[in-house]
């Protein structure tokens, strides 16, 4: 285990740890006493039937979400809604490298799955919460994976579900995307096979890991309109040094490539003996999938023919410039057309 001060609810609060007990991962290992880090919002009711459930992306906390998608009068309304944000295992809050106990601790953690991130999360909602029904489940990126998991993993469980910006199976296009991303922080010398003293040690690794977000997170159009400098940046080097390396810099490198392992290698078709037609058929929830239209990582096309095999979808794509990051909230139609859809899917019946 290593201090990590950029961790922890003064920057990403507040949030509860729940205990879940042993979580046996399905690459064979196992986490004992395994700590999810939840942020909620709003009332459950009565009849267990409002929550929603929000996952995390990658290098992304509870905050983000709160701050970017939750609010009055917004879709994911806590005046109406009981709101679950669980932070995914690996990003820092939850239970990930560098908190782990020191058998698992750095580059000893154990592999971990999107599956394993969702039954860990099955575990917290039906047996601390008492929720058997979700009304939605929705999140971007790798939220948009465990989305996927969840509609095929608990068709009965999820009514709802909305997966922004992410694909149920990886492409091997993404998956070397990713490779790159991890080859950044890897082939920094101060890296040591995971064993370094703390993230400064691994900063030109991390910088590296922040510029090849700046190429690919992005779009060309994004720079070819100068949004950089309508976000506050008055150069690309000013964006890429105080925006993007000042965000990914203090974060622990194992922690950043945990989730890129997890995130490589998610494919709902491992439940169903590898046939990925047959997984997506498994879902029951009113389904929209929501491409990012000039997201690099998870392009439209990619998601829709993915739409294609899943009963009762639809396609809903989001026009943003801004690509895969408008997840972060930088393009305010983006989110105006992320709450019409989810209004929109929370009024179908169930």
């Amino acid at each position: 285990m290593t201090i990590n001060t950029y961790y922890g609810p003064e920057g990403h609060g507040p949030y509860e740890l729940y205990d879940i007990g042993t979580l046996d991962l399905e690459d064979g290992d196992a986490i004992q006493n395994c700590q999810l880090a939840v942020a909620t919002h709003g009332t459950l009711n009565a009849a267990k039937d409002n929550a929603i459930l929000v996952p995390t992306w990658y290098s992304g906390t509870s905050k983000i979400i709160e701050q970017v998608y939750i609010g009055t009068g917004r879709a994911l309304d806590p005046a109406k809604y009981f709101i679950v944000v669980v932070n995914q295992i690996g990003n820092g809050l939850s239970t990930s490298p560098h908190n782990a106990s020191d058998s698992q601790s750095g580059p000893r953690f154990p592999r971990v799955r999107i599956g394993d991130d969702v039954r860990a999360q099955h575990k917290l909602l039906t047996e601390r919460f008492g929720i058997r029904s979700l009304a939605l489940v929705v999140g971007g990126s790798m939220g948009a994976q465990q989305t996927y998991e969840w509609a095929v993993r608990y068709p009965d469980m999820v009514k709802r579900a909305a997966a922004i910006a992410g694909t149920a199976k990886n492409t091997e296009h993404d998956f070397l995307f990713t490779e790159t991303l991890v080859d950044a922080i890897t082939t920094d010398p101060g890296y040591k096979d995971g064993n370094y003293g703390n993230s400064a040690e691994v900063a030109a690794g991390l910088k590296r890991h922040a510029k090849m977000w700046t190429v690919m997170g992005w779009s060309t159009e994004f720079f070819r309109a100068g949004r950089h400098r309508a976000l506050g940046f008055d150069s690309m080097q000013a964006f890429v040094d105080n925006f993007m390396t000042g965000y990914f810099a203090p974060m622990d490198p194992n922690d950043l490539l945990s989730m890129a392992w997890k995130w490589q290698r998610s494919d709902v078709s491992r439940n169903a003996g590898g046939d990925l037609s047959a997984a997506l058929q498994r879902v029951k929830a009113k389904t929209f999938v929501m491409p990012i239209s000039h997201d690099m990582f998870f392009p439209p096309a990619d998601c829709q023919a993915e739409q294609e095999l899943i009963p009762r979808s639809e396609f809903r794509p989001i026009a943003s410039i801004d690509g895969h990051l408008a997840l972060f909230g930088t393009d305010p139609e983006f989110l105006a057309q992320v709450d019409t859809h989810l209004r929109a899917l929370l009024a179908t019946s169930d």
